[in-house]
């Protein structure tokens, strides 16, 4: 089985910024790659802030915090990622550039070398599709802040091999992760379930002629919930989840997946949630 020494990391937003931030941290040697030297620079230092807290808290020591951050190295370039065992992607949420990026890096990487997705919506299988290697291709699904949210969804494709999924489950587990596999479907688990639940409880608010304060307090209050959906949305970004919900219906068909037309109004206008300071509810 391959061992995993060196992680790469393709995208340095915030899910790609944290997942490199989660790789050194549990030692590997790790090259995170933005398009420009400024913007890796940039999420180099956000990642130094995090662990900055990290010792603040008690949570790290300074050698261990040191330790980690010359752990990281960024580049703007794709030919460093020819000595990295696994590969994480995690750029924009579209197939066509997800799947050129994977036949760049099909003929940059290793024979051996495999290669993540984390997208959240779109089809692993589709991505793999891009490669003459499509048995070292998988998904690797972790949820934002990757660094706090303590699950990941390991995704099999058509023709992944039970040896990737084994190899990344491993490295999810020394993360420290909560780890759970299943094979490619529209969302996978979390968001085949979230998305249309959250996308009924947006239709509640008219239907029920509500306020999102209400429709929050009912559901934390009569299904437990330990965050409302209104809020969550605006926590999660309201254009990103529209853009999940219009790609899992492109696949699925399931009108529940649809995003109603609400929220698109929302997202258009602007109203984000709390990346914007205005959603279902207004924050300083």
């Amino acid at each position: 089985m391959t061992e995993i020494r060196t992680i790469g990391v393709i995208g340095l937003g915030a899910m790609g910024a944290g997942i490199a931030q989660l790789a050194v941290e549990a030692g590997y040697r790790t090259v995170g790659r933005e398009v420009t030297s400024e913007l890796g620079a940039a999420a180099a230092a956000r990642i130094g802030h995090f662990l900055d807290r990290k010792v603040d808290k008690g949570q790290l020591s300074a050698d261990e915090r040191d330790a980690a951050i010359a752990r990281l190295e960024t580049t703007a370039d794709l030919e460093p990622f020819a000595e990295c065992d696994l590969v994480i992607e995690a750029i924009v949420e579209e197939l066509e550039p997800k799947r050129a990026l994977f036949a760049d890096l099909d003929r940059i990487c290793r024979p051996d070398a495999i290669l993540a997705t984390n997208t959240s919506a779109l089809s692993v299988t589709a991505i793999a599709a891009a490669t003459t290697r499509p048995e070292r291709v998988v998904g690797m699904h972790f949820f934002n802040p990757a660094p706090l949210m303590p699950l990941v969804e390991i995704v099999q494709a058509e023709l992944t091999s039970d040896v990737a999924v084994a190899v990344v489950i491993e490295v999810g587990e020394r993360f420290g992760k909560e780890v759970v596999t299943c094979h490619d479907t529209p969302g996978f688990i979390v968001n085949r379930v979230l998305i249309p639940l959250l996308n009924d409880c947006v239709r509640v608010l008219d239907e029920a002629r509500i306020t999102p304060e209400a429709l929050d307090t009912a559901m934390k209050n009569g299904a437990g919930w330990p965050m409302g959906p209104c809020a969550l949305v605006d926590l999660v970004g309201i254009d990103v989840h529209v853009h999940a919900a219009e790609a899992l219906y492109a696949l699925s068909r399931d009108p529940r997946m649809a995003p109603p037309a609400r929220i698109v109004t929302m997202k258009n206008a602007g109203l984000l949630g709390r990346k914007s300071g205005r959603g279902f509810y207004t924050y300083d």
